[in-house]
């Protein structure tokens, strides 16, 4: 290659974001040999059908990709360097999660308060409650604090809550028996009463994970520390920390407590309304309640409409929802039948079982869409 289409190191260094030095050293690696080495200066020259290669390098060094790692992305035919990519974003991601996890744990350790028992619980009626209420966090930068769940704890009950803002899903579990029952052990013993009261806002991800060796422990021990909360499990399986956020949680209680009157409740079979749901293209759905029972609506237009039956009480109603936000709020509701607490077309809609279990979702209504 002609001298004058050569590039000295440090132009190919500016231009490739590399530093001269880290240029020479991935040469001794094998990684990006120059076009040419001067044979008396041993200077190094560099070609610019290079800078590509330089360039994706250069990013893969800054997400902390390890050299080997490097090379064989290099390599590789650009499916199989995605897959490699996507594999190493996961191990950091697994990384950091155990990192931040444990550094929670040694915080705690640090710490002269010791743990403050909170309740006992079954531990598959533990699982199941956290990943309904779930459901309705979201991951919001300028939020974090909604993508955790709201614990709130009394002697009676224990309380959680998740929302985004746009819906509210909330379940109250029962303690399966009081701290004073409970074997003695560390912090939980004889004369240790549950907790008087205690809230806090845990990890979203975190409790997650914990669900799932919760669900295979009989029961489930919840005891709080100033940075997290530890489900105690049964014995032969291995404890779960998650960590609090710092976050203040949203006022939901005060929402909850200024809900006007219901004015139409409806009563409907889960499945036919799912399969409503799942049966409808648009973004948005529009509901008309009256005496006959529930019509699914795509634009206002009764005519594009499907009936479902339902029992009605109240007065008629149309409503509209986003299905992102009515179709989980009625598949995670327990049981055949799901109740439909309506107050207007602009004021949350309750949906819950209508015949057992506790857990409650909120939904807000959207504006309908204008008919076409």
């Amino acid at each position: 290659m002609p001298p004058h289409e050569l590039m000295p190191i440090g132009v190919f260094a500016r231009r490739s974001g590399l530093t001269s030095s880290a240029l020479r050293f991935y040469d001794d690696c094998g990684l990006l040999a120059p076009a040419e080495v001067d044979p008396d200066s041993g200077y190094r020259y560099y070609s610019a059908e290079q800078m590509p290669r330089a360039t994706v390098l250069r990013r893969l060094r800054e997400i902390g990709m390890p050299l080997t790692a490097v090379e064989a992305v290099l390599d590789a035919a650009p499916g199989d360097a995605a897959r490699l990519i996507d594999e190493h974003v996961a191990r950091l991601h697994e990384d950091a999660v155990a990192a931040r996890r444990k550094a929670v744990v040694i915080k705690s350790s640090l710490s002269d308060v010791p743990g403050l028992p909170i309740a006992a619980l079954k531990g598959p009626v533990l699982a199941d409650a956290v990943e309904q209420v779930l459901t309705a966090t979201a991951r919001d930068p300028r939020m974090p604090v909604l993508g955790g769940l709201c614990v709130e704890a009394a002697p009676e009950a224990i309380t959680l809550t998740a929302t985004d803002r746009y819906w509210l899903s909330t379940r109250t579990l029962v303690p399966a028996e009081s701290a004073a029952a409970t074997p003695a052990a560390a912090t939980w013993t004889a004369t240790t009463p549950a907790a008087t009261t205690w809230a806090g806002t845990v990890d979203g991800d975190e409790l997650r994970t914990a669900a799932a060796e919760a669900r295979r422990s009989p029961l489930v021990r919840v005891e709080a520390t100033p940075y997290g909360i530890w489900l105690r499990m049964a014995a032969g399986r291995e404890d779960q920390y998650c960590r609090l956020l710092g976050e203040e949680y949203p006022d939901h209680r005060s929402m909850l407590a200024s809900l006007p009157a219901v004015t139409t409740r409806v009563t409907i079979a889960k499945d036919l309304l799912l399969r409503a749901l799942e049966g409808h293209s648009g973004e948005h759905i529009a509901l008309r309640i009256d005496e006959h029972g529930m019509y699914t609506l795509t634009t206002g237009d009764e005519r594009a409409g499907h009936r479902i039956p339902a029992t009605v009480t109240g007065q008629a109603l149309g409503i509209s929802f986003a299905q992102t936000t009515l179709y989980p709020a009625v598949s995670t509701a327990v049981g055949p039948d799901v109740l439909l607490d309506l107050r207007g077309a602009d004021q949350p809609a309750t949906i819950r079982s209508a015949d057992r279990g506790d857990l409650t979702t909120l939904a807000m209504p959207i504006k309908p869409a204008p008919a076409t």
